[in-house]
Parts: C-alpha cells; sequence; structure tokens
C-alpha cells in the first residue's frame, strides 16, 4: 500500500524538532551537527535570528499578494541583487529547477528576437545537475534523471566534462548557450578551473552565443564570494540562483544582463508566488548578512580551517577516505568505500553529511559555523570512520 506522502524519497529514519545555528535536535533530544544545512539551503543555519525576524515581521503585513502589484519587497532585494552583482534585472522564482526553466526560455528566446530562431541548442556538460523539471532533467540526460521521462525536451547538447575539443567541435550555428555550474554539487564538488571558465567566456564571445551559469548551491557565499564566478573575474550574461538566497524559504531568481534579458516582455513569463513579500523580505535580510565583506571574510577563514582538518581527518583513515576536494564551504571527502556508507555513520556519530556522485561526501555546513563547531565536526567524522574501519 502507497504511503500518504510519494515514496520518492529514501528517507534517513530521522525525525527532527528543532534547529538552532548549526544543530539540529531530534525527538529523543540527541543534538546532531548539521554540515549539510538542508543541501546548502540553510546559509545562516537554524532559526536564524536575522532571518526570523524578517520572516515574522513580514507575516504579521502580507504574506502574499501576486505580480499583479507593485511588491516594495521584491523590488528592494531586486535593487540589492543588481547593486551586488553583474546583473542588470532580476525575476524571482521560487526553486533552482524553476530558475532552469527560466534561463532556457530566456535564452532562446533572446535570439528568437534577434532574427536567429534556429539557435535553439545549449550545450551541457556531464554530471550536471539543473533540476527535475521536463527542461532540467533533459539538460542533464543522464539515465537515471531521464529514464521513463520521455519524450524529452529537445535542444540540449551533453559534452564530457573537461574535453575542450568536444565542446569547440560542438559549437555550430544552433548553439545558442553554454550551460554549466562553476562547482558542481551533485556531480561530486566538481569545481570548474578559473582558467576554464575564463576559457568559457572568452569563447562565448568569439562564437556569439550566451554564458548560463547555473549557482544554485554554489552561490551566496557558499564559496567564499558572494558568487563563485567572481574567482575567476568573468561575468555570465544569465545567472541561476536559489538554495542558500532564501536562508531555508523557498526562493529563487535569475539575473540577467539587460542584452540578455531583452527578448523577456511583458506577459512572456510568469510566477503566482515567485517574489512574493514574505520570501523577498527574508531574501533581503539573508542578503544583507552574506553579501557584507567581512562575513564573506570569515566564510573564507572558516573554510581554510575546514579543510585544513579535512585533510588531517584523510590522513588518519586511508582505508576510507582518499582526499578532499571544493571550494570555500562547498567541500567534498572523497571515499574509498559506499558515500552512503559514511553518511550512515556520521548519523551515528550525530553528524549529518550529503553524499554525491564519484564517491563523494558533501560537506555544506552554514556560512557562520564556528571554530569550535569545526574541531566539534573533526572529532565527529573521525568517530564515523572509526567506526568504519573496525566493522
Amino acid at each position: 500500500m502507497i504511503s500518504p506522502v510519494l515514496p520518492t524519497y529514501a528517507r534517513a529514519p530521522l525525525h527532527f524538532t528543532h534547529g538552532e545555528g548549526t544543530w539540529l535536535t531530534d525527538e529523543n533530544g540527541r543534538r546532531f551537527l548539521d554540515l549539510g544545512s538542508g543541501i546548502a539551503v540553510n546559509a545562516l543555519g537554524h532559526a536564524a535570528p536575522e532571518l526570523v525576524s524578517a520572516l515574522t515581521e513580514q507575516a504579521g503585513k502580507i504574506w502574499h499578494l501576486s505580480n499583479l502589484y507593485e511588491i516594495p519587497q521584491q523590488e528592494a532585494l531586486a535593487t540589492k541583487l543588481v547593486d551586488e552583482s553583474f546583473a542588470d534585472t532580476v525575476f524571482f522564482t521560487n526553486s533552482g529547477t524553476e530558475s532552469c526553466e527560466l534561463a532556457v526560455k530566456m535564452a532562446r528566446k533572446y535570439w528568437y528576437e534577434k532574427g536567429h530562431p534556429e539557435k535553439i541548442e545549449i550545450l551541457t556538460f556531464e554530471g550536471c545537475f539543473h533540476g527535475r523539471s521536463s527542461a532540467a532533467i533533459a539538460a542533464s540526460g543522464a539515465e537515471k534523471m531521464v529514464k521513463g521521462f520521455g519524450p524529452l525536451l529537445e535542444g540540449f547538447v551533453h559534452l564530457p566534462w573537461g574535453d575542450h575539443d568536444a565542446l569547440n567541435a560542438a559549437i555550430t550555428e544552433k548553439t545558442a548557450a553554454i550551460l554549466i555550474e562553476p562547482l558542481q554539487g551533485e556531480g561530486g564538488i566538481r569545481p570548474l578551473p578559473d582558467q576554464c571558465l575564463k576559457g568559457l567566456r572568452d569563447l562565448c564571445d568569439e562564437k556569439g552565443v550566451l554564458l548560463i551559469l547555473d549557482e544554485v548551491q554554489c552561490g551566496v557565499g557558499r564559496t567564499g564570494k558572494l558568487f563563485a564566478h567572481e574567482w575567476a573575474g568573468v561575468t555570465p550574461d544569465i545567472m541561476m540562483v536559489a538554495k542558500g538566497i532564501g536562508g531555508g524559504f523557498p526562493l529563487g531568481a535569475v539575473l540577467a544582463t539587460e542584452e540578455a534579458a531583452s527578448g523577456m516582455t511583458l506577459g512572456t513569463h510568469g510566477s503566482t508566488y515567485g517574489g512574493n513579500p514574505l520570501g523577498c523580505a527574508v531574501g533581503l535580510a539573508l542578503l544583507n548578512v552574506v553579501s557584507d565583506p567581512a562575513f564573506l571574510d570569515a566564510v573564507n577563514a572558516r573554510a581554510g580551517l575546514l579543510r585544513q582538518k579535512l585533510e588531517g581527518l584523510v590522513a588518519a583513515h586511508p582505508d576510507v577516505f582518499e582526499g578532499v576536494r571544493g571550494t570555500g564551504l562547498m567541500l567534498g571527502i572523497r571515499c574509498k568505500i559506499a558515500p552512503s556508507d559514511v553518511v550512515k555513520a556520521g548519523y551515528e556519530a550525530a553528524v549529518i553529511t550529503v553524499p554525491a556522485a564519484d564517491n563523494i561526501v558533501r560537506l555544506l555546513p552554514p556560512l557562520n559555523i564556528t571554530e569550535e563547531e569545526i574541531a566539534e565536526a573533526i572529532n565527529r567524522l573521525d568517530r564515523a570512520a572509526t567506526a568504519l574501519e573496525s566493522a
């Protein structure tokens, strides 16, 4: 008999009742150190005072209006994002998946309005993850994503990761855009080297195609810059954002230059909930914290400490781990055993991590994790690894 909740998740048997900062407490009062942050969502941890205050204040006024009317909270958040980024304009969504849908539409509509309706193809890369809508799974092309869901949306060309010759050969008169994550998350914490991202920007300019960056997981301070592409000193034409931007409230956005967004005119896209007053009030409160240069400096300091201690952890358990990779507080430990076993051992040690492809266990702690919490995280991961060695 099917459960009341559609059984599409393999859920861990954990029942959390409340959280505070980097900590979660289960129904038995046991405290877990959360290094997953709801998969890079809880950027300021659980029940962050700044976000709770913004949420409750706005909740006492107006939750939802729809986009039939002007929404001051939406305009304020859009202005903040424009001021802090490459973008000239922003459209608000409720998720990364919805942001992907708009990014695809925006790129194709741009070329249609420019008199090039043939330019519909979007180049994507092995290991990518852009969501689970029809467009997003077609963009991925991975069997586990698309099997049984055909016919797939056409117009996506899938390329090997890191194959420059294949990329150059794939660009034709039909190419509308290149879509890539500066740092793959689900694909196994695989950073795109800065020189490669610079090369992509140059290639797009040379060939006349748009560059779309998916910063749903790696954006909003996660890598130690407000947006990951800033490390390479380049800018995209279109960028997808979600996860951390709402700090736990469902919120996403598509940021774009005026030129790239020029095809999206009145009536070409819409959202009932996207950019609602409640979500935008929370998003603005979060962005005011995370965009502060001093806060980002602290993220980088914490990231350096965590990485240093993780390298020591790997060295202490060579039968379990083999390396660390990633940027900022978006890190992965490559395992010599199944990542799911490491995650489960972590539950026993009361520390939460997230599995990914390529034998990776992801560490995505709140951006304001403390030095003391980092030390405790290493202690708990050490206990988990020791238990696996003696199993």
